[in-house]
């Protein structure tokens, strides 16, 4: 007796096979989730789930067809063996973001855990007395079962992720995985049952295969939507101001230097050297210095667009978590240097406005945004006119106008703003800071303003930091820090600034070069280029302590010169 080709033994022993895949699935969730939960996880079971399931997926679909056609061959099964490893190393290290020897590390632990079990549970076998079988399938069905696979694992990835609110499920990368099992689990039954048949009759079995696997992709995607909570489209709140926003305490943020033939680290790059900022809703801090001292890298941490090596940043009271949810995403915005390489220009102004209306608040309906859209630009002095025109056929003023209206969008409460008038004309600067301060004084935004230009920070700040490699050396009130500098590196870039009545030479130099943050140098960073008369042999190897100039004004100095009055004419 046959059944589609197959004895009713052999039948018999796919079904086996398939029941104890699913039992060696249970109890590996089960065993792994255990694992996890020693070591902290949030969700160990959801989690276990999560990275068994491409196991599942090869073994269940893969590995029974290597059993069937190649019965007890040991280089087939080391094989399979390395491209579950394989496969589990990547899920976990482009999912989970842990690097490589940890991805190993808990790869290696679930393949030991599930062949465990399956060497326990294959004991059965024997006492069943199930006969194994090889059963042999032409080349042509065997390629053509190999190319139907990966179309379909393809399109249903695909159409998984197809849609805009699919960026507002959580679990999407779980959705797209769960989804191709409906289909490759029956292309693979009808593969195994069909023997011969397969090459003759594959076409309307894959048609319903990727059939299956869409409809599950279509339910589970709208019960997933079902719980999304989509935001309304609301006007700029305006914050309570003089309240605790952001601080900084003791930031580092190391690059490692790589060097030799094994790229082993041989250093580190000190970007920033263990700072300390706040700032208030309503207030704009300016953080200014040379180029290269690290003003860039505070934005890029805060952002959580660069590495931490240590401290805290601290947002609301709570710590900024290691990996940003979309809801603090709505809170902290930035304003970058060049406005050209931060629109795209094959996009109207509608579109890149609209970005984070989608992204970020999960808004689809074209009227509403459009409608929000135009409410932005025009509190940034655009006009209606220009929601359908593209970047290249504005001038970089209103480039500029267009980012910060792109800031606006998802309502933030602080927006960073990195040299956002560096390269624009001076009456076009004095706009931009115009629109700025119009915009704090009626929603009481925390501004971070990251500049070189001293005139812009005396006009706009509240309250400045000096950097100097990696380092706060001062920080103070705007007129503490432009009438009272206390600094030798504070009065040399005040002293250095261009004027227009004082000729064509510049007042003051800094003299010497920057040294270099890979190897800083000892004592004060600041004293190979100090030419303060206070400067003394200290200053070489001890390390700068803080000393209080006035209530707010503090510097990092060994010895301190005597304060500078400075008065503009």
């Amino acid at each position: 007796m046959t059944v589609q080709g197959m004895t009713v033994n052999e039948f018999y022993i796919v079904l086996f096979k398939i029941l104890l895949l699913i039992i060696i699935f249970y109890l590996g969730i089960k065993l792994f989730a255990f694992y996890l939960k020693r070591k902290k996880w949030d969700a160990p079971y959801i989690n276990a789930l999560i990275l068994i399931i491409p196991w599942f997926i090869i073994d269940l679909n893969i590995g029974i067809l290597f059993s069937l056609y190649y019965a007890e061959n040991i280089f087939i099964e080391i094989l399979l063996i390395a491209i579950k490893i394989i496969v589990g190393v990547l899920f976990i290290a482009i999912f989970y973001r842990k690097n490589l020897i940890r991805s190993i590390l808990y790869i290696t632990f679930i393949q030991a855990i599930l062949f465990g079990i399956l060497l326990s549970l294959e004991g059965i076998l024997f006492l069943f007395k199930l006969p194994e079988f090889n059963i042999k399938y032409s080349e042509g069905s065997v390629l053509l079962y190999i190319i139907f696979f990966i179309v379909i694992m393809s399109i249903t990835i695909f159409y998984s992720y197809w849609g805009h609110k699919i960026n507002f499920v959580a679990q999407k990368n779980e959705i797209a995985l769960f989804s191709t099992i409906p289909g490759t689990l029956y292309l693979n039954y009808i593969f195994i049952t069909q023997v011969e048949n397969f090459f003759s009759r594959g076409f309307s079995s894959f048609l319903i295969a990727i059939l299956l696997s869409i409809i599950t992709s279509f339910i589970t995607k709208k019960i997933s939507y079902k719980n999304i909570s989509l935001k309304k489209l609301r006007k700029l709140t305006i914050h309570e101001k003089d309240q605790d926003l952001l601080r900084i305490k003791d930031l580092k943020v190391y690059y490692p230097l790589l060097g030799g033939v094994l790229k082993r680290q041989i250093g580190s790059v000190k970007a920033v050297d263990g700072i300390s900022i706040s700032i208030k809703t309503g207030e704009t801090v300016g953080l200014v210095g040379e180029s290269g001292c690290g003003k860039t890298t505070v934005a890029n941490a805060i952002l959580g667009l660069g590495p931490k090596e240590a401290g805290d940043i601290i947002f609301h009271g709570k710590p900024m978590p290691k990996y940003y949810s979309t809801e603090l995403r709505h809170k902290i915005q930035m304003v970058f240097q060049d406005p050209d390489a931060s629109l795209n220009p094959r996009m109207k102004i509608v579109d890149i406005i609209a970005d984070p209306l989608k992204n970020l608040m999960g808004i689809t309906k074209k009227d509403e945004i459009r409608r929000h859209v135009l409410k932005l630009i025009e509190q940034v002095a655009l006009k209606r006119e220009h929601m359908d025109r593209f970047p290249h056929e504005f001038s970089g003023g209103q480039k500029q106008r267009i980012v910060i209206a792109r800031a606006l969008a998802s309502n933030p409460e602080l927006i960073i703003l990195d040299e956002p008038t560096s390269a624009l004309d001076v009456s076009v600067q004095a706009q931009i800071l115009n629109i700025l301060k119009r915009l704090q004084k009626t929603y009481n935004f925390g501004f971070l303003f990251i500049t070189h230009n001293l005139a812009v920070v005396n006009h706009i700040a509240d309250r400045v930091a000096v950097m100097y490699l990696g380092k706060i050396v001062e920080i103070g009130d705007t007129d503490q820090i432009f009438f009272n500098p206390s600094h030798p590196y504070t009065q040399a870039l005040l002293a250095s600034r261009t004027e227009i009545d004082t000729g064509p030479e510049i007042r003051f130099v800094l003299k010497g070069e920057v040294p270099s943050p890979i190897n800083p140098p000892s004592g004060c960073y600041f004293n190979p280029r100090c030419s303060s008369d206070t400067r003394t042999p200290e200053c070489e190897y001890k390390v700068p302590h803080k000393i209080t100039i006035e209530e707010g004004h503090y510097i990092w100095c060994i010895n301190p010169p005597v304060s500078k009055k400075i008065v503009n004419n």
